[in-house]
């Protein structure tokens, strides 16, 4: 009997001593990106602090597809992770989408504000959704780029305007706004803006030179239209199979790299802005009737919070913590 259950404990343990756990993870980041040249250094840190039992095997490039193919390929065992933009895992956490809601920020300090009182509750509320979160990554502010200048609403109007895939509060936005929205994942918008399946995108500098999009453009607003961010998950099945002292290591590699490129990210941004201007494009004047889309829009995301497309508390949040900063701002100047 005794030999039966040594016998039973070796089974159980075998997982989290024997053999190397391979984490494979997609992302459509291109290959040469500081995410990928981050990435496959923390890969070697891992494998290395691990003794060689957990391996990270990198997709990039979106090879393994857009990322609603990845997440699909994660729920199937085929992947164990990936990084994506907020909109792709609000389709599993939904109040992902609140930093990224149109509209939403004036400035990056409001960012930083907000940010630094609700990271760890998003977080949290994802991991409950069964996926390890190892941080967010600032992508910048989203700025309107073009083909030709757009000054003001009217300008929009008729144009096809480009909606990430899952980001269904923009969708809502653009149309209370009387837009033309068009959904595409990240993976179409350069053939899109290519065969003028869409005019109009929102992007980050830094996301425009690194998908190529700018070379389809000749101008940009300096307008903000919404926050862009990145994070790194990992199947939660996938991380009971490590051992508790390798989760740790991934969690410090991971953990590290995210806040690195979290700041990292922003001072590249302002880089790649001016590498813009240095290649042509063109800044255009800041966005008229701006105040009427933000009203419109502040309507339709508190519509659409009603409807739980996110929760109407942590929305509520935001925005109180919003009031908060301006407030203090204002009483400083």
């Amino acid at each position: 009997m005794r030999r039966i259950i040594t016998a039973v404990l070796l089974l159980i343990l075998l997982p989290l001593s024997a053999g190397a756990m391979t984490i494979k993870l997609a992302t459509v980041a291109p290959e040469g990106s500081s995410w990928m040249v981050q990435m496959r250094k923390g890969a070697a840190e891992v494998a290395q602090k691990t003794a060689g039992r957990v391996k990270i095997k990198l997709y990039g490039g979106g090879v393994m597809g857009n990322e609603k193919s990845v997440l699909r390929k994660i729920r199937i065992g085929q992947l164990q992770g990936g990084a994506f933009t907020s909109g792709a895992m609000a389709t599993v956490y939904s109040d992902l989408s609140l930093y990224s809601l149109p509209m939403l920020f004036n400035s990056l300090d409001e960012v930083d504000y907000v940010r630094s009182h609700m990271d760890t509750a998003l977080k949290k509320g994802l991991e409950e959704k069964g996926f390890a979160c190892f941080g967010f990554a600032e992508g910048g502010m989203a700025l309107m780029f073009s083909q030709r200048p757009i000054a003001s609403l009217a300008d929009l109007k008729g144009k096809k305007v480009w909606v990430p895939e899952g980001d269904l509060p923009s969708y809502a936005a653009m149309a209370a706004n009387g837009l033309t929205p068009v959904t595409l994942p990240l993976t179409d918008v350069l053939t899109g803006l290519q065969t003028g399946l869409i005019d109009v995108i929102g992007s980050s500098p830094l996301a425009a030179i690194a998908f190529q999009w700018h070379t389809q453009v000749k101008y940009f607003s300096s307008t903000p239209l919404s926050y862009i961010y990145a994070l790194l998950v990992v199947d939660a099945r996938a991380m009971k199979k490590v051992s508790v002292a390798d989760q740790q290591v991934l969690r410090e590699v991971f953990e590290g790299i995210y806040r690195g490129l979290d700041k990292e990210n922003r001072l590249e941004n302002a880089q790649a802005e001016e590498a813009l201007l240095n290649q042509g494009l063109i800044e255009g004047k800041p966005l008229q009737q701006l105040a009427q889309m933000r009203a419109t829009t502040e309507v339709e995301l508190g519509k659409r919070a009603e409807d739980g497309l996110f929760s109407v508390e942590r929305y509520a949040e935001v925005k109180a913590l919003l009031q908060q900063f301006r407030s203090q701002n204002k009483a400083a100047q």
